[in-house]
């Protein structure tokens, strides 16, 4: 095994244990870091496949926005020690069959699809990269970074929900 293998298996490995503490933990907060540490190993992966442009927005899109605004809006609306209540015993089971579903049709569907073998990549300089942020051509990064800004500012809105109190006045 090389070491690219063994640091992909690890980071898979702790992407899924984050993950499933994220959706099992009753403490919101805890919920909220454990999604954080997810989000990062993501990002991680996508350093691994050379992908940094990829990788790079992950962190700063979503480690960097979406849960630091997260755990902003656990904070002003001060329910930081808040215990969430426990799934029911259906919502598990159906949980359980729908995860074992999912992953037997992936894995039928990755034994049945022959894929192509990988190119090889251009060679990427910042001249390149700055071109394709601004193009909104074919390979054009002008839609995907505005779908973004739209996914920030839903999250921007959500947040500023969550941490209006409930008032009593009628207006």
């Amino acid at each position: 095994m090389s070491i690219q293998q063994i640091t992909f298996y690890f980071l898979a490995g702790f992407i899924l244990v984050m993950a499933l503490m994220a959706v099992t933990t009753r403490h919101i907060f805890r919920a909220a870091i454990w999604l954080l540490g997810a989000l990062v190993a993501i990002g991680g992966l996508y350093f691994l496949l050379d992908a940094n442009f990829v990788a790079a927005v992950q962190i700063v899109v979503y480690v960097g926005g979406i849960v630091v605004l997260i755990i902003f809006s656990i904070f002003l609306t001060q329910q930081k020690e808040q215990i969430m209540p426990g799934a029911a015993r259906s919502r598990i089971l159906y949980s359980l069959l729908a995860s074992v579903c999912g992953a037997a049709l992936t894995i039928l569907l990755l034994k049945k699809v022959d894929f192509p073998a990988a190119a090889a990549h251009p060679k990427w300089t910042v001249a390149r990269t700055g071109e394709l942020l601004l193009s909104t051509g074919e390979n054009g990064y002008a839609l995907p970074f505005e779908l973004i800004s739209i996914l920030l500012l839903a999250a921007m809105i959500g947040c500023i929900v969550l941490a209006l109190k409930p008032s009593n006045k009628k207006i």
